[in-house]
């Protein structure tokens, strides 16, 4: 066992070489690099499954023999400075480390067609390494130095994924929001490692949590710079998860391409926040302010990312704000002092998002090779609707995510957030109400998101969002008749022409179909198929390729089983709870005396309330979400639900006023762009206006009057010396009269007092 552990240091390392020699081969050899662009997807792969199986064998051996392995070795030694560096194999380590390369093989899986489109295939591969081995880093760091060097480098590969289709003004735009807001929150982390190494002297985990304690327990230290460092600590945290208020990045990063999504911004980079809180907490939870202070953000960051879900339209962005919320429960129970609860939602979640999020990329990718049908809508849900029958196999993988993420047992997420749910009201009513509240909100926005996806019928149009009837398209429904069947018919290319009401289709068979008054419905069943490159584009949706539907598959049945992995029960003196007895050290150290376990009649009296409650937020999605989609019968009634969304079924102000609050992100981007964005803009303009016009003008204006006095000079001198020794002498004499009269008026002064 002990020679295992040695060989850990090679876990952050092994996905190195693959954007290494992609880098190499498209600077020396990139025709070649090209042509065996898969090659490299597959080295990805094999590489990220080598650590996988390493880091299953680590864990397993710590679950049964409940240790801790830490190895070290001098970087520099400086008087009475020691800086080492090394790696940290423990609970939590491991735990990161299987999520990280999990979701990290099924995306990579999936990206291999997602992207193979794309120009930048390899770009996307070489990006997609270089995160995972900066984030294997990040878990694997055993001292405060090592963990802000793989936090930068997380966020540079966020930025850069993020702005992946950089081209694109809004995913540029994106990708600096997320910079500058991450750089905010890692200002105040760097900000804390040295306020605890000016207070600790040590950057090391071990060192720093036994020094600690001694000058808290000795009073040793001012309470209030503790507190301080303790906040600009918890700030990096706050930002890379995207808590309130450093959470206005995260739904502007779905911009980029959706494996990123999947894997960065709902499985691990946004758990890298939680995963600091997690490894410092032996430090924070004898600093009773700062845990206050951190289940009250996770708590206002759940309210808050649930109410901004319920109105969004574009798919990735509701799911966005789903994983802002649930990243909210794991912030509340670290605050709580619930370490196993928030380390199993961390687990259950990552897996059921990674699924919902790869389950989005399917429905996009199929929406996007529609005839016509532009990259904006693709993502639209209002656009959507009727899906299941055309992606059944998508469909049953969202619905299993969709239900976990409601909290619906037995899928993964009902385990671990029914134990947030439980422990919230021990700690606090207060927080308890709004916990358990946003947990209908949840299953009400995420059915809402599923219903406005799959169930009623496509509702889909070829007008543009703002609703205008001169688009460069046929408005045609994409399903044509109702009941209509699709043609199996090859090579058939549909042209568009500029029509007005009454105007016909030209096929390259030569038949014209009529259209209706509405230029919505086709009075005959087609389909359409044109060759862009190597991409088709359909009339109709259609199921993706096994490669990206493996990965889903995959998916869900980590959503389906990963959940028993933290059942805490004793059965017949067998204990069933895994995860406690992976996470011992840590339980033991925070908790001495804890004791997880509970019977089933215990349990299922718990269980009852929050799976009534997420039912109930189900029924009500369901009441108002699938009636009115399967009623649409014409192209006014589309578009007045494109413009008004939810509030034309409920009308109520107070309904309408919160669809406003969650529409327009509860106006937070807007105060941020007024306040902070306004002026700082407006102080660079005074600035540049002061340093142009006083600066500048009193140093021009010198020059100036210089230039002046000299021409006015240049004309009084004739080139005698008489002349000038009389100017001379003139000057001289009256300079010396003016003294010689203040002289004598400040000798009488003084002798007349």
């Amino acid at each position: 066992m002990e020679q295992t552990y040695q060989y850990a240091w090679i876990i952050p390392f092994l996905p190195l070489p693959v954007p290494m020699l992609i880098g190499l081969g498209l600077l020396l050899f990139p025709t070649a690099t090209k042509n065996f662009r898969r090659m490299w997807a597959f080295q990805s792969v094999l590489f990220l499954s080598i650590v996988m199986i390493f880091s299953l064998n680590l864990s397993i051996q710590q679950i049964n023999s409940s240790s801790i392995y830490q190895y070290v070795w001098s970087w520099t030694i400086n008087n009475d400075f020691s800086f080492e560096l090394g790696y940290l194999i423990d609970p939590l380590t491991t735990i990161m480390s299987i999520l990280i390369t999990t979701v990290g093989i099924m995306v990579l899986v999936y990206s291999d067609n997602y992207m193979s489109h794309d120009q930048g295939y390899l770009r996307f591969f070489a990006y997609m390494s270089f995160f995972s081995s900066s984030m294997l880093g990040l878990v694997t760091s055993s001292n405060l130095i090592q963990i802000y060097i793989f936090w930068e480098l997380v966020g540079m590969c966020s930025y850069l994924l993020i702005g992946f289709w950089s081209t694109r003004p809004v995913a540029a735009n994106a990708c600096q929001k997320a910079f500058v807001t991450n750089r905010v929150g890692d200002f105040g982390l760097l900000l804390g490692i040295l306020g605890f190494y000016w207070l600790t002297g040590s950057f090391e985990f071990r060192d720093l949590f036994e020094i600690f304690n001694n000058l808290i327990y000795n009073n040793e230290v001012h309470f209030l710079f503790v507190i301080l460092c303790a906040v600009l600590f918890f700030a990096g945290a706050v930002a890379k998860s995207a808590q309130f208020p450093l959470h206005v990045w995260l739904p502007d990063a779905m911009e980029g391409p959706t494996p990123i999504s999947a894997l960065i911004h709902a499985a691990t980079m946004v758990a890298a926040g939680v995963f600091l809180v997690a490894r410092l907490l032996p430090l924070f939870i004898i600093i009773p302010y700062i845990m206050n202070l951190i289940s009250l953000i996770g708590i206002l960051t759940v309210l808050l990312g649930a109410t901004l879900a319920l109105a969004q339209k574009d798919i990735k962005r509701g799911l966005a704000y789903s994983t802002m919320s649930q990243l909210g429960y794991m912030m509340l129970a670290l605050g709580m002092g619930s370490y196993r609860s928030a380390l199993f939602h961390l687990i259950t979640h990552a897996f059921s998002k990674a699924l919902l999020f790869l389950g989005s990329g399917s429905i996009i990718h199929s929406m996007e090779t529609i005839v016509g049908y532009s990259p904006n809508k693709s993502q639209n849900m209002v656009l959507m609707g009727g899906l299941t029958k055309h992606v059944p196999i998508t469909k049953t993988a969202f619905l299993l995510g969709t239900l976990s993420l409601c909290g619906i047992p037995p899928l993964a997420c009902f385990w671990s957030k029914d134990e947030i749910l439980n422990d919230s009201w021990l700690y606090s009513p207060i927080f308890a109400i709004i916990a358990w509240s946003t947990a209908a909100l949840t299953a009400f926005y995420m059915f809402r998101i599923y219903l406005l996806t799959f169930e009623g019928h496509l509702n889909a149009n070829f007008q543009n969002y703002s609703g205008k009837k001169n688009t460069p398209f046929y408005s045609i429904s994409l399903w044509g008749k109702e009941g209509s069947k699709r043609i199996k018919k090859k090579n058939c290319l549909l042209t568009l022409l500029p029509i007005n009401n009454k105007a016909s289709t030209s096929f390259f068979s030569k038949k014209t179909y009529r259209l209706d008054e509405n230029v919505r419905n086709v009075t005959q069943p087609f389909i359409t198929i044109s060759h862009l490159g190597n991409k088709k584009s359909y009339l109709y949706p259609y199921e993706s390729d096994n490669t990206m539907l493996f990965p889903i598959l995959v998916l869900g049945l980590f959503t389906l089983f990963v959940g028993f992995l933290g059942i805490p029960f004793n059965q017949e003196g067998v204990n069933l709870d895994i995860l406690s007895k992976w996470l011992t050290p840590y339980i033991n150290l925070l908790h001495p005396n804890l004791n997880n376990s509970m019977d089933w009649y215990e349990f299922a009296k718990d269980a009852v309330f929050s799976v009534s409650i997420a039912y109930f937020g189900i029924v009500i999605a369901s009441l108002l979400y699938k009636p009115v989609y399967s009623s649409f019968q014409n192209l006014d009634l589309i578009n007045s639900f494109v413009k008004t969304g939810t509030k034309r079924i409920l009308s109520d102000k107070i309904i309408n006023g919160l669809y406003d609050w969650s529409y327009n992100r509860g106006y937070i981007d807007a105060f941020y762009a007024t306040s902070l964005t306004g002026s700082i803009r407006g102080l660079a303009e005074f600035t540049h206006f002061f340093d142009r016009r006083v600066i500048d003008g009193i140093t021009n204006g010198v020059g100036i009057m210089s230039f002046f006095v000299g021409e006015g000079i240049k004309s009084v001198g004739g080139g005698r010396i008489s002349s000038y020794l009389f100017l001379y002498l003139s000057y001289v004499s009256i300079f010396l009269l003016i003294y010689y009269l203040l002289l004598f008026e400040s000798i009488r002064r003084i002798f007349l007092f």
